[in-house]
Formats: C-alpha cells, sequence, structure tokens
C-alpha cells in the first residue's frame, strides 16, 4: 500500500492537457475578432436625428444612414454621426 501523502498527491494533481487548449483557443478568437471585425449583424431600429435617419450597431456602436422609403440601410459605417451627415451631402452634391 501506498503512503497517504502520495494518495493525497495524486488526488491534488489536474490533468495538464487543458491549459495549452484555453490558450490556443484564446488566442484563435481574438485573432479572427482583429482581422474580421465586427460583422454589424445587430442593428437597432431607424433613429431619426437633423432630418437624417440612421441605425447603431448593438455590437461595435458604428452607426449607417438609413432610407425611410426603401427601408433599407446604406452609406459607409461610422463612429460619428456629422462625418455620415458630410457623406450624405458630398454623395448629394456629386449625384447632381
Amino acid at each position: 500500500m501506498s503512503d497517504p501523502i502520495d494518495q493525497e498527491s495524486e488526488k491534488l494533481k489536474k490533468p495538464s492537457w487543458w491549459w495549452p487548449g484555453v490558450v490556443a483557443t484564446s488566442l484563435a478568437g481574438a485573432a479572427v475578432a482583429a482581422f474580421r471585425g465586427c460583422w454589424h449583424s445587430k442593428m437597432t431600429w431607424p433613429i431619426g436625428v437633423q432630418g437624417y435617419s440612421y441605425q447603431v450597431c448593438l455590437n461595435c456602436g458604428a452607426m449607417r444612414l438609413f432610407d425611410e422609403k426603401t427601408f433599407s440601410a446604406y452609406g459607409p459605417f461610422r463612429y460619428d454621426l456629422d462625418e455620415l451627415i458630410a457623406w450624405q451631402k458630398s454623395a448629394a452634391r456629386s449625384s447632381h
């Protein structure tokens, strides 16, 4: 029969295979998020401000203009509403 101290130390030993797996999974997840970015899959209902309608991504906070007539989003994603309004004005000028 083995020593009681040896039996207790065997009980306390944890498998060491899980630690590299956790690190690799975390690093892979971070790399995918860094290269992929946000897919903007969850957007708010349209919000109207200053005569413009826009939507906000619930994951990252990026905004995109929204056309209420066609009920669709258009234009680039930006984090500043003033940049979106300036983009809309410049796009309207260039189309005329």
